[in-house]
């Protein structure tokens, strides 16, 4: 299993008073530390996934659950019309995130915020960066925002990169939310409470052009 970069300087850190252990002699102790900087070595865990290519589809950015999907909520999106959904990343899921269709990255906007529960409604506060993509003419907005655990996000991508389906963007460290938003015209595939992976999950088909 890949491991992402960003989470070696954690898994080092981690693993220190499990070596100091096992050079003391003391196995015991050094096998119960060392599960900690694997457990920290999964949650950075980066598994190969493989993208419907079909540009109608609007794919999960990343592993989670679903909180909300539907019309979007004023308060929390972006200016304009849209449909939202918001997915919910527990510490036991796959951290990754990924675009959710193909395009050309027009904006990266970072804002400052609070660092509410991720799964509470008014984390929208929270700090977060938002990723808008030109979807051939289509505006897709992926939204990151970071939870009380999650404390940095991580954005690997800039205006003018051009990204693929389920492509990876970046990642939350420990715990956060994502949100997508779509436009009003999209039809939603999923539902609060679904369970939902990152690059792979339908979670909205945008209109296709007539025959």
């Amino acid at each position: 299993m890949k491991i992402d970069s960003a989470g070696l300087p954690f898994i080092a850190i981690a693993a220190v008073p499990a070596v100091v252990s096992a050079v003391s002699c003391a196995t015991t102790l050094a096998v119960v530390l060392l599960l900690l900087p694997i457990a920290i070595a999964l949650f950075f865990r980066d598994p190969e996934r493989t993208s419907p290519a079909d540009p109608a589809l609007v794919l999960a950015p990343a592993d989670g659950r679903v909180m909300f999907a539907g019309q979007d909520r004023p308060e929390e999106c972006p200016a304009g019309s849209w449909q939202q959904v918001t997915i919910f990343l527990s510490l036991l899921d796959v951290h990754i995130n990924r675009a959710p269709v193909d395009g050309r990255v027009t904006r990266v906007e970072y804002r400052a915020g609070q660092f509410l529960p991720a799964y509470r409604r008014e984390a929208f506060q929270n700090e977060q960066t938002e990723i808008w993509i030109d979807h051939q003419g289509t505006t897709i907005v992926a939204r990151q925002v970071v939870g009380v655990l999650a404390r940095r996000i991580v954005c690997r991508v800039k205006p003018g990169d051009t990204v693929g389906p389920g492509a990876r963007i970046g990642l939350m460290k420990f715990g956060s939310r994502m949100d997508v938003f779509v436009p009003p015209t999209a039809t939603l595939r999923v539902k609060a409470g679904d369970t939902v992976r990152g690059g792979v999950t339908v979670i909205a088909e945008l209109g296709r052009p007539a025959a």
